[in-house]
């Protein structure tokens, strides 16, 4: 694990203080990766240090981030968030506490799903894995986890995720990734472009899932505890 973790810490730390290849930093990379190092007990790299500071300075004004040149942010960059959410609460500086507490309210504003003219279907289907995409599930277990599972704004995604519960208590998995709607017009840009997303199918589509049975338990035990305290 040192062994790995150490490579891509020397081919992918960027200078301004993300990670991406070529020496420059890509949000959804670092994001992805910062969650990924701290999780592994790498949180303490300075590399690592450096790229949560840099996620703290990508945040736009709306609270929100974006994998791609914008102004505005959106709910299909959820990466940043994550890396906050495993990192150790005792370890957030004042500034990347205000991060989360923005990027969370931009999140609760939309409750979890209001973006554009019309409801983007991908974010209602669940998938395992969920690479760098985005769906309900991922914002409920991100905003749980982040410890705003007492916040009203999360009750209709709530009640969607109750709503797709089996009869045996249990949830399918809905589709793997790449998921995109037809008449999307998401885009991948160099150096990306060379590479396309490959489906990893961990468990059959349309079926029982035991990944996403256990991260949807997981948000409704955090909902459960974060309200009981509440209260």
């Amino acid at each position: 694990m040192r062994r790995t973790t150490g490579l891509l810490l020397e081919r992918l730390s960027a200078r301004e203080g993300g990670f991406g290849p070529g020496g420059s930093a890509h949000f959804c990379v670092t994001g992805n990766l910062a969650r990924a190092f701290i999780q592994v007990g790498m949180g303490s790299d300075h590399r690592v240090r450096r790229a949560i500071e840099w996620i703290v300075r990508e945040q736009k004004e709306d609270g929100g981030w974006n994998c791609f040149p914008s102004r505005h942010g959106t709910l299909a960059c959820w990466e940043g968030l994550s890396a906050f959410a495993v990192l150790p609460r005792e370890r957030w500086t004042p500034s990347v506490r205000r991060s989360v507490e923005r990027g969370a309210e931009f999140y609760l504003r939309r409750r979890l799903m209001h973006e554009g003219r019309s409801r983007y279907r991908p974010w209602f289907r669940f998938h395992y894995p969920v690479h760098y995409y985005y769906d309900l599930l991922v914002g409920l277990d991100v905003m749980t986890a982040l410890g705003f599972g007492a916040d009203r704004r999360i009750d209709p995604a709530l009640a969607i995720l109750e709503g797709k519960r089996r009869a045996d208590g249990r949830w399918n998995l809905d589709a793997i990734h790449p998921d995109i709607a037809a008449a999307d017009s998401y885009f991948f840009e160099p150096p990306f472009e060379p590479f396309p997303a490959i489906p990893v199918r961990l468990e059959k589509p349309g079926g029982a899932s035991k990944l996403i049975t256990l991260r949807a338990l997981r948000v409704l035990m955090r909902v459960a505890m974060q309200r009981g305290k509440a209260s």
